[in-house]
């Protein structure tokens, strides 16, 4: 096999044959002993997110590793393993056995029904079952006892091998003694009901993170000579125009460039209203095209797009693990041994201390069978697998397991305010006039004057210019003074738009109180001056966010307490806390001392997590206990980040602490059951008041509980979905 490792150094390996935790435990012992690995497997996922040194091993040898140990191993550019074809598999084997052992079981348990001879009727129907339909379980334990492992199905399988082997020896000597034919075919058609069901769990614990890979679009309408061609979607390059039309997804990630249209970005943000777009405006692919016709020049195709990343980084969070879960593997590696001496002590000591044969047998069995742990290994992965899935649906990429432990004790949040807080675009936040002009006027020809040139806050007076009056006239004599202003000559006036014009007369009274009102927000005023007169004052600033307050008011119910860190003065931050409700302001903070701040506050006894989309946010997000990351920010600042909140809107922070917590909380829930099950069983079995039977029906009931008790999290609602 020829693998050709990928740039990086981390891969995600599809595992195959994987049974229980115990196997997951071993293979990824198997990879650790290589040299420059370090994996995490994961049972619930079928998964291992292994990060290695390329100079030192490559893919080829990790995939032989898990090879070695037993198992198989498909690489990230496989096709996906048939989990549905696996649950049919399940299901028939099970129909057989269910088939098979129910006359054997109702014989067995009502004594008018036994005849002479019905013994080796129970033989002749067990025997496919158990050599038949649990031949899954007996050829794991053989494979692992080959590599001197034991696992859960080892357990499984000496139990019912022990059950048929007793059963067809008393039958065959004629001795007076109780078989257990029963034992073993219940034991094994309901250990497989127990797998069917956890199969089927655990595919549909996996339902949301398939639904977002197949937002992904095949084919797309390339835009070439002028004539629409339909391409593969995998064909696009940077800078290609694709077409869109109403209803459908839009193809790759970039920029519009003619047309209007609201876009759907449910599925990717979490957010239930569509959002309108027009020229110069970002598109998602994946996202739907609700309404007009697009061209769209991509800025991001293949392996780069936002939906490619996202992907990337749950397959990374669901391949790894909570560090309650490495304790667990540590338990689950010892256990099963344990579980067989404990077994065989049983047995010996029923007979040391008196007891039959056949009562010293039973005992021993339930305990084999009682004791698998297969919840114990699923509590934590499964409840990261629907966990993670359900947070990818609500526009939450949480980077790695080990976060939901930070979310707990968390104590302060530490907001950022442009991009954050506000929409971190300006736009025109209101005009005032002199006595005789019109805003029509003001903005028609400040307007045209702002359109020649390239300065954000001349942008934002052109589009709105445009949008308000319409085309703009033409222009001549355009001049830039860094610092001051513009100028031009528009319909044979002269105009200028910037700081106070020294040549100008002394502006009005009320546009000097406007500039002054303006700046005490953190807004910028250009005076607008027409033949050395001014006219008007255009106030530009950041817009709030809508939700902002709310998202706070959010933050405070979870218990936390905001922050509000802000590079700007102290009267246009604190103008900016008080309309959210922040009442702790830091404000004229440098791009290099964010992240000071931050440390400071951890030096006080606070648990940070910071909130910031910027480039100047990159190293506090790093720095904070929990960073969390506006998706609409920066790639830098999503990297440095812990969790990506892939909307704009802060009530997204919202949703990513609270369910982070009701992750972590699901998965101690798990654990408690699966660690009480265990501890309150075993002495029952050992004490002989458990039957195998019984002992097998628990054990199966204990893995779907876990596994079901997951899968709530795929109801976790949030604001956003309620109300826009």
């Amino acid at each position: 096999m020829t693998v050709t490792a990928p740039p990086g150094e981390r891969a995600t390996l599809a595992i195959e044959g994987m049974t229980c935790a115990a196997c997951a435990s071993r293979i990824e012992r198997k990879l650790n002993r290589l040299e420059g690995v370090e994996a995490s497997v994961n049972y619930a996922s079928g998964s291992a997110a292994v990060a290695f040194d390329p100079s030192r091993v490559v893919l080829a040898d990790l995939v032989q590793a898990v090879e070695r140990a037993g198992y198989h191993a498909a690489l990230p550019s496989s096709p996906p393993a048939d989990r549905g074809g696996r649950v049919a598999r399940l299901h028939l084997g099970l129909a057989v056995a269910a088939l098979l052992t129910a006359p054997v079981a109702v014989i067995a348990m009502a004594m008018p029904l036994q005849f002479d001879g019905w013994g080796w009727l129970a033989l002749a129907l067990t025997t496919p079952v158990v050599w038949g339909a649990g031949f899954r379980f007996h050829r794991a334990a053989a494979l692992n006892l080959r590599h001197g492992a034991v696992t859960m199905d080892t357990l499984v399988s000496v139990g019912t091998i022990a059950a048929w082997t007793w059963s067809t020896v008393v039958l065959a000597a004629g001795l007076h003694a109780h078989g257990y034919f029963e034992v073993a075919g219940v034991v094994t058609t309901l250990i497989l009901l127990g797998r069917m069901l956890e199969e089927r769990a655990r595919s549909a614990s996996g339902a949301a993170i398939r639904a977002l890979a197949e937002l992904g679009v095949r084919e797309a309408r390339l835009l070439r000579d002028g004539a629409e061609v339909v391409v593969p979607a995998a064909s696009l390059a940077v800078g290609d125009v694709v077409v869109v039309r109403p209803g459908e997804r839009i193809a790759t990630d970039g920029v519009v460039v003619d047309g209007e249209s609201a876009v759907d970005q449910s599925m990717l943000t979490g957010e239930p209203v569509p959002v309108d777009v027009a020229v110069g405006d970002a598109v998602t692919g994946g996202t739907v095209n609700a309404s007009g016709r697009l061209l769209v020049r991509a800025t991001r195709v293949g392996a780069d797009t936002t939906l490619a990343q996202i992907g990337r980084l749950v397959a990374a969070a669901q391949a790894g693990k909570a560090p309650v879960q490495r304790l667990v593997d540590r338990v689950s590696a010892v256990f099963v041994p344990v579980v067989i001496v404990i077994a065989a002590a049983t047995l010996a000591g029923w007979l040391i201390a008196g007891g039959t044969a056949e009562d010293a047998f039973t005992a021993a069995v339930a305990v084999l069978i009682i004791a698998c742990p297969c919840a114990l290994g699923l509590a934590t992965p499964t409840a990261l697998l629907v966990g993670t899935g359900r947070g990818a649906q609500l526009g939450v990429l949480i980077r790695g397991p080990e976060i939901l432990e930070r979310t707990r004790r968390i104590t302060t949040v530490v907001l950022d305010k442009t991009g954050t807080l506000t929409e971190g675009r300006m736009h025109v936040t209101g005009i005032s006039v002199a006595h005789g002009a019109s805003e029509r006027d003001v903005l028609r020809l400040a307007g045209a004057v702002e359109a020649a040139s390239e300065h954000p806050i001349a942008d934002a007076i052109a589009a709105h210019a445009r949008r308000t009056v319409g085309a703009l006239p033409a222009i001549t004599g355009f001049r830039s003074r860094p610092g001051v202003g513009v100028s031009a000559t528009v319909d044979g006036r002269s105009v200028f738009v910037g700081r106070v014009d020294p040549g100008a007369h002394d502006p009005p009274t009320v546009l000097v109180e406007a500039i002054v009102a303006a700046e005490g927000h953190g807004a910028t005023a250009p005076l607008v001056v027409v033949d050395g007169e001014a006219i008007g004052v255009i106030e530009v600033g950041d817009r709030l966010k809508e939700t902002s307050a709310e998202a706070v008011r959010g933050l405070r119910s979870l218990g936390l307490r905001p922050v509000l860190l802000s590079g700007d003065n102290e009267r246009a931050a604190r103008a900016i806390a008080d309309a959210v409700g922040v009442e702790e302001v830091i404000a004229g903070v440098l791009p290099g001392e964010k992240r000071a701040h931050v440390q400071a506050l951890q030096e006080r006894g606070e648990v940070v997590a910071m909130v910031g989309d910027g480039v100047n946010d990159a190293p506090a997000l790093a720095q904070a206990d929990l960073g969390l990351a506006i998706g609409t920010g920066t790639d830098v600042a999503i990297e440095a980040s812990d969790l990506t909140l892939v909307s704009g809107d802060l009530r997204a922070a919202v949703d990513a602490i609270a369910f982070s917590r009701r992750t972590l909380r699901t998965i101690k829930g798990n654990l408690f059951w699966a660690f009480a099950y265990n501890v309150a069983a075993i002495p029952l079995a050992v004490a002989g008041l458990l039957s195998p039977m019984v002992a097998a029906a628990a054990m199966a009931f204990s893995s779907v509980f876990v596994v079901t008790n997951s899968l709530r999290l795929r109801r976790f609602g949030s604001a956003r979905e309620l109300r826009p």
